[in-house]
C-alpha cells in the first residue's frame, strides 16, 4: 500500500547513500532534533529524506495501527530508491521500532537499519519487551542508546535482546536519556541530533 506522505529532503552535494529518517511518537519530522541530524548527515555525504507518519498530519497525538506505520515506511523507502543510491533506514524510538517491524516482515529494501533510542519496553515495564521480531531481520542493525534511557532498563536485558539479532551492534551514549540529553551538558535538541550524525554516518558504508 502506497501512501501520500509529507516529506522533506536534505540533499548532500555528492551523496554516497540516502538515509530515510523517521521521527518518534511525540513529534514530527520538523522537530529540531531531526533538522540537526539531517543537516549534519547531508554535510557528511548522505542525502536525507524525512517523513511524517500519517497520524501527525492528521493532527492526532497518538500513533495508529503498526500496519499504517509500516506502510508509511515502505512508501518512504520506495521514494528514496528512486534516487538510485543505497538506502538506509534510521528511526528515532517509535520510528525505529516500526522500521524493524517492516524489516522483519521482509521485502524491505534497505542496506541496514539504525535505531536512535530503541524502545525495548515502556518505562518500568521490562516484563513486556518488544523484541521477538528482531531475530528475523537480515540486514545489519545499529542500536544507538543512552545508558540512562528508561526504555531499556535493565541494560543487561536490552543487551540480551540485541544478542538475538543476526547482525547487530550497540553504540552507547554514556549518561544519555531517551532524548540523548546528558546531565550536566547543556545542548539544545538540534545540537544533540547533529552530534549523533558521525555515529550514523560511520555505520552507513
Amino acid at each position: 500500500m502506497s501512501l501520500d506522505l509529507t516529506t522533506a529532503t536534505d540533499p548532500a552535494d555528492d551523496p554516497r547513500a540516502v538515509v530515510v529518517l523517521a521521527h518518534g511518537a511525540g513529534a514530527g519530522m520538523s522537530h529540531p532534533f531531526y533538522g540537526g541530524l539531517a543537516s549534519a548527515l547531508a554535510a557528511d555525504g548522505l542525502s536525507v529524506i524525512r517523513f511524517n507518519f500519517p497520524y501527525i498530519d492528521q493532527g492526532r497525538r497518538m500513533p495508529g495501527r503498526p500496519a499504517d506505520a509500516i506502510a508509511a515506511w515502505r512508501t518512504a523507502v520506495a521514494h528514496a530508491a528512486d534516487l538510485g543510491l543505497p538506502v538506509w533506514a534510521v528511526g528515532r524510538s517509535y520510528g525505529g521500532r516500526m522500521a524493524s517491524m517492516a524489516a522483519a516482515e521482509g521485502d524491505f529494501p534497505v542496506e541496514g537499519l539504525v535505531y536512535l533510542g530503541y524502545p525495548l519496553h515502556a518505562p518500568g515495564r521490562p516484563e513486556k519487551p518488544r523484541a521477538e521480531h528482531l531475530p528475523r531481520i537480515t540486514q545489519p542493525q545499529l542500536f544507538v542508546e543512552g545508558t540512562r534511557d528508561p526504555f531499556i532498563q535493565p541494560l543487561d536485558q536490552f543487551e540480551a535482546a540485541v544478542a538475538t539479532c543476526q547482525d547487530a551492534r550497540i553504540t552507547w551514549i554514556e549518561g544519555g536519556d531517551h532524548s540523548f540529553a546528558v546531565k550536566g551538558r547543556r545542548r539544545d535538541a538540534e545540537m544533540i541530533g547533529a552530534e549523533l550524525a558521525p555515529i550514523v554516518s560511520a555505520f552507513v558504508i
